[in-house]
């Protein structure tokens, strides 16, 4: 009897000391416990970056492939035109003229969704602008030709043509350490001056649109009334009116997304001939 007393009371020494270490560790737990849930809710609170952005889901990645060549003019050394990549990957191009966009969050829209645009620069109307898109080109941006001062190229002599292509080629290098390979004619208006001209200053190919996101929506330049694989797509500035840049951005993806397409780099599809 004696023995089993002094196991009883052994066991409710052990018990008792459990429960004064667990006390202890209680004692502790709750600022742990405090500061996790505070960071669960900062977690939960935190939407991922394409819901921040307005999208249901978030943009599928691109094919990776090599380079392609681009189909010049038979017999010349002329850069083609396009406004359409023939291809039969899912993609579309995301293009923005100009300069004049200057909305910091943009950059962060870029970033955050890994949105791989191209940005068409005018000289004239980039200004002070230049390191609003050094920003974008280091989050994964491509910088490419839209002339010094915006001019409609067609019809302009070639000594013209070639000071507003060239000249912007040597901005732009002197700004990105870069020298584009793509041009975007103002105005879509150009002729055959324009592409010897551009040859001239080292593009490989002048593109256009099929595709442009206006204030109202989608409007199509020819061919049918829905996104197609290769389509070339212009958002329209900000300082034209209805929605910002942003949001026209986002009504974008999200009919992208809608007819099972997603983006891809515009110059990855666009590789001159070797």
């Amino acid at each position: 009897m004696r023995a089993r007393a002094l196991t009883a009371v052994a066991l409710t020494a052990v018990a008792l000391i459990l429960a004064a270490l667990t006390g202890c560790a209680q004692s502790v737990d709750p600022i742990e416990r405090l500061g996790r849930k505070a960071a669960d809710r900062v977690h939960e609170a935190a939407p991922a970056p394409y819901r921040r952005w307005g999208l249901t889901a978030p943009p599928a990645a691109a094919p990776s492939h090599p380079a392609r060549p681009l189909p010049g003019s038979p017999g010349t050394a002329l850069p083609p035109v396009l406004d359409h990549v023939p291809t039969a990957d899912r993609v579309v191009f995301l293009t923005y003229d100009d300069g004049a966009e200057r909305d910091p969050r943009f950059v962060d829209m870029v970033r955050e969704l890994r949105l791989p645009v191209t940005m068409f620069l005018t000289d004239s109307v980039v200004g002070p602008g230049y390191a609003h898109f050094a920003r974008l080109q280091s989050v994964g941006a491509s910088i490419q030709n839209h002339t010094l001062d915006h001019p409609a190229l067609r019809g302009l002599p070639y000594a013209g043509q070639r000071a507003e292509i060239c000249g912007q080629q040597d901005k732009l290098r002197a700004r990105f350490g870069l020298r584009p390979r793509l041009l975007r004619p103002p105005y879509g208006a150009y002729d055959a001056t324009t592409r010897r001209a551009a040859a001239d200053c080292g593009i490989a190919a002048l593109v256009l649109w099929r595709a442009a996101m206006g204030p109202t929506g989608l409007s199509y330049s020819h061919g049918p009334h829905r996104l197609s694989p290769g389509d070339v797509i212009a958002v329209a500035p900000d300082e034209s009116p209805g929605p910002s840049l942003r949001d026209r951005t986002t009504r974008l993806l999200r009919q992208i997304q809608h007819e099972h397409l997603t983006v891809a780099r515009l110059e990855y599809y666009v590789q001159p001939a070797p």
